[in-house]
């Protein structure tokens, strides 16, 4: 049943699921569009890009959309649909609520022992890289387009990419007018 499937599903990714929403991105994509097959990985790119500008934590606006759309593209109604969001929600904060109760107490107490910060700095490195593996799996055709397909379309992506780096990065510019801008941007051109 598909239900059992979400929660235990998401319970993983949250489970193991360090450093974050963005972190999960890439463990989401490969447990939802490449094992279970519940949705297109263009169907992924649209919800993590919802995910991205709808208010509150990446990782669980994404398990909330890919509950939805998992339980909606099985065939069932939206009611179950919704109870589909529900229960993949559920499954990927409650590893963090269950580890944070239980490990808070030991960690206020021992968070200066070398055992521990050595363990926290080596978490450092993994949180970096899956954060780019994340960002390295949302380049691919479906965000950036085919170049047999279409020249205007990619050189627009790269485009549009780097501006909104360097309009990120070095001038601060809201994430959210960016995001409207570039949405303006590839209506107009495209």
């Amino acid at each position: 049943m598909i239900f059992i499937q979400l929660f235990f599903t998401f319970f993983k990714i949250g489970l193991f699921g360090f450093g974050g929403g963005y972190a999960m991105i890439s463990m989401i994509q490969g447990e939802v569009v490449e094992q279970h097959h519940w949705i297109a990985s263009a169907e992924f790119t649209d919800i993590v890009a919802i995910s991205q500008m709808t208010p509150g934590p990446i990782g669980i606006n994404s398990a909330t959309y890919v509950g939805y759309t998992a339980v909606a593209n099985a065939g069932y109604s939206s009611t179950a649909a919704i109870a589909g969001s529900v229960i993949a929600t559920l499954a990927v904060i409650l590893p963090s609520f269950i580890l944070m109760l239980t490990i808070s107490h030991w960690l206020i107490k021992y968070k200066n022992h070398p055992l521990v910060t050595s363990v926290f700095r080596g978490l450092r490195p993994a949180v970096v890289g899956l954060i780019a593996s994340a960002a390295l799996l949302m380049m691919n055709s479906d965000n950036f387009g085919s170049w047999s397909e279409s020249h205007k379309q990619v050189i627009l992506s790269i485009l549009l990419f780097i501006g909104t780096f360097i309009g990120n990065r070095f001038f601060k510019i809201n994430p959210i007018k960016l995001i409207l801008l570039c949405g303006i941007i590839g209506a107009i051109w495209m």
